[in-house]
């Protein structure tokens, strides 16, 4: 899907609210989700993110925690919002681990990959 920055939907039809600016995240570090054919990740679902989930993601060989400056970036924690790749929360969520997702601000090209009823279940709390 391709897509002008500012210009992408959310999973529920309205337009892409940001996930977070600080930590700035995102494929294009603007603080959306939004995506296009060089995100071969998909890092469209915006997530809070959980120790749990943290814990999941640096055993599959992807540590979000520790802080690594030489690429700007200081290390997620528990509470922080990010932009996942959407195989990465199913992967989680097949482990039990997924974290919740704010609706608002996932990018609606994630329903390729993971049904609305999966991501609503997992919603966080005012999203």
């Amino acid at each position: 899907m391709s897509v002008q920055l500012g210009q992408a939907r959310n999973v529920l039809g309205g337009a892409l609210m940001a996930c977070s600016y600080a930590p700035l995240t995102g494929f294009f570090r603007t603080g959306c989700c939004e995506t296009d054919g060089n995100d071969l990740g998909q890092h469209v679902i915006c997530a809070r993110m959980t120790e749990a989930f943290l814990a999941y993601s640096r055993e599959q060989g992807n540590d979000l925690s520790t802080p690594r400056p030489e690429l700007r970036f200081a290390g997620l924690r528990a509470g922080d919002r990010w932009c996942l790749c959407a195989a990465r929360w199913l992967e989680a969520w097949q482990a039990g681990v997924a974290p919740p997702v704010v609706l608002t601000a996932t990018n609606e090209s994630v329903l390729e990959i993971v049904p609305l009823e999966l991501l609503e279940a997992h919603a966080a709390a005012g999203s």
